[in-house]
């Protein structure tokens, strides 16, 4: 069974790539760019077929990749057709349309997994535990919702808990709630977890002592909730990234593509049956396919995000210099970045294979 999970996974990351690269794809059609191959897979070409337009469609024996080679893309052509010579809004469109591709399946992922949900818990206090000395006008109230805890928003009644454990320290967090339609501000509020009796169990938790209700689910709660989700996997990983320049996380601790296919095997290995197994697997695909589009996005050579970046500085240059700068420099930019990322890449493999066989 664990076999079959890997399998999945590896097809799970063929369909991420591939999907990344028909956006640039698309977009570059749309924007009369030539585009020399579009290959599902990498490696050793298995089949190909050439299109009226020009365009070599392949499939490639590796199924861990993808590429959209489009002409002029790594340096200068005199085809006029080419990417380098398309207009800057062009060329912005093409290399973001990846990353835009990449969240919308991921949002569309959410959806078929939280489709199976029977309700949802909104952040919306129903009643509190016997003793909780946080129900005053001046304080929470019944029917409160959590919209903000120090900054961040507040979506599900989950989010309560952990963003209140990320507090500045010493208790206090800075707390917007909605009331009767308006924002009430609770700044510098005190809200610590506290030792109640779990009236189910008779045991001793401890909580912040508040209570919430599930709500049915329905086709519209369905999606908000979906789009709720997404947006909480890019949070996720703003705080991963934050937590990893802070030192709160180690570079030791990042998963690459090894770690990740370890990781869906067991989500999938250790659900109670395979439709949930299978289930459990695509909700975490749809988390990495919204980290692939943030981080596709982030202003790193060799990355979309890096192109993009270096875009928007050549055309700035460009405008006040008079003149094109030629594309050769950007090549050699994102060269440098490429080889710096599969030095990471490389590093984070031999991680994930230590810990596999650690813990194996």
């Amino acid at each position: 069974m664990t076999a079959l999970y890997i399998l999945f996974a590896i097809l799970i990351f063929g369909v991420l790539i591939g999907i990344h690269e028909f956006g640039h794809f698309v977009a570059a059609k749309l924007c009369g760019v030539r585009v020399l191959e579009f290959s599902m897979g990498m490696g050793p070409l298995l089949w190909h077929k050439d299109t009226k337009s020009g365009t070599q469609v392949s499939l490639r024996l590796l199924p861990i990749g993808g590429f959209c080679a489009m002409e002029g893309e790594d340096g200068g052509s005199d085809d006029p057709a080419a990417f380098s010579n398309a207009a800057a809004w062009k060329r912005l469109i093409i290399l973001a349309a990846g990353a835009c591709m990449n969240f919308l399946l991921g949002f569309v992922l959410v959806i078929v997994c939280l489709s199976q949900s029977a309700a949802f818990i909104p952040p919306t206090i129903t009643d509190f535990m016997e003793g909780c000395p946080y129900e005053s006008a001046d304080g929470l109230m019944v029917g409160d919702t959590f919209y903000k805890i120090n900054g961040e928003r507040i979506y599900f009644s989950s989010d309560v808990a952990t963003y209140l454990a990320r507090g500045r320290g010493g208790g206090d967090a800075d707390i917007v709630l909605i009331r009767d339609g308006h924002k009430i501000r609770l700044n510098d509020y005190p809200m610590t977890l506290r030792e109640y009796t779990d009236p189910d169990t008779g045991e001793k938790v401890m909580r912040y002592g508040l209570y919430f209700a599930a709500q049915e689910a329905g086709p519209l709660a369905t999606l908000k909730y979906s789009w709720y989700s997404t947006l909480d996997f890019v949070r996720m990983v703003r705080l991963g990234l934050t937590d990893l320049v802070t030192g709160a996380a180690s570079v030791k601790e990042m998963s690459g593509v090894v770690g990740v296919v370890d990781m869906m095997a067991e989500v999938g290995t250790s659900s109670p049956t395979v439709a949930d197994g299978i289930l459990n697997v695509v909700y975490l695909a749809a988390f990495i396919a919204v980290n692939l589009a943030v981080m596709n996005l982030l202003p790193i050579p060799a990355l979309d995000g890096g192109r993009i970046f270096f875009l928007l500085v050549t055309s700035i240059a460009e405008k006040l210099l008079g003149h094109k700068i030629d594309p050769k420099y950007e090549g050699y930019v994102n060269t440098a970045g490429l080889v710096l990322l599969m030095g990471l890449m490389v590093y984070v493999m031999f991680n994930d294979i230590a810990r596999i066989v650690r813990t194996g």
